[in-house]
């Protein structure tokens, strides 16, 4: 079986990309699976391509495997500039981000706003790398909504529903994501790859 190593310690994504990519054979390991240690590398990027290919060659080249990475963010038709690439660095914990972002909304009227995702795959043999993105169209929620999913899910509402993906949980999401729609482009391109 073909390895995979996803440059996270993230258990949850490698469920997700497993679940994606175990129909066509990959075995996915992260960074927890491997014997190497594996430093958290600086995200110097201004694009979110940059920083998946940082994560991604950085992983490959310590490992040798071939290595995934992404990077992803909400961007805010009201506050051009302000989250895309620093969505994680608008505040501490992921609470704190939604309460900011709903603080800074205040009042707003346009409300529109998208994920983005990136995934780069990296081949440290060839040094070349692939670029797969995804994006998902909704707007933000004026209060959090829902229990599920992580980061900016409880407020951001997906174009089509009425709930939030804090609400509409994984089976879903993982349908109509960011991610999702990257992963599907990425999991086409491996299906061909020797």
């Amino acid at each position: 079986m073909k390895k995979l190593l996803i440059a996270t310690h993230n258990a949850g994504k490698k469920k997700e990309i497993s679940e994606v990519l175990g129909s066509i054979g990959w075995e996915v390991l992260t960074l927890d699976d491997i014997s190497l240690s594996v430093p958290e590398p600086e995200e110097t990027g201004t694009t979110y391509e940059e920083n998946a290919l940082i994560k991604a060659k950085h992983a490959g080249d310590i490992s040798g495997l071939l290595t995934i990475a992404d990077d992803s963010g909400i961007e805010v038709e009201a506050l051009p500039g302000e989250l895309g690439v620093y969505s994680s660095r608008f505040a501490k914990s992921d609470e704190e981000r939604v309460q900011k972002l709903l603080k800074t909304m205040e009042g707003q009227t346009k409300r529109g706003a998208k994920f983005v995702s990136c995934i780069v795959i990296y081949d440290p043999v060839t040094q070349m790398h692939n670029s797969f993105f995804g994006e998902v169209v909704g707007k933000l929620a004026e209060e959090p909504r829902g229990s599920r999913g992580f980061g900016y899910d409880p407020i951001f509402i997906p174009n089509g529903y009425e709930k939030t993906f804090g609400e509409l949980g994984n089976e879903v999401k993982n349908t109509i994501s960011h991610r999702a729609k990257a992963l599907g482009k990425m999991k086409k391109y491996l299906q061909n790859y020797n």
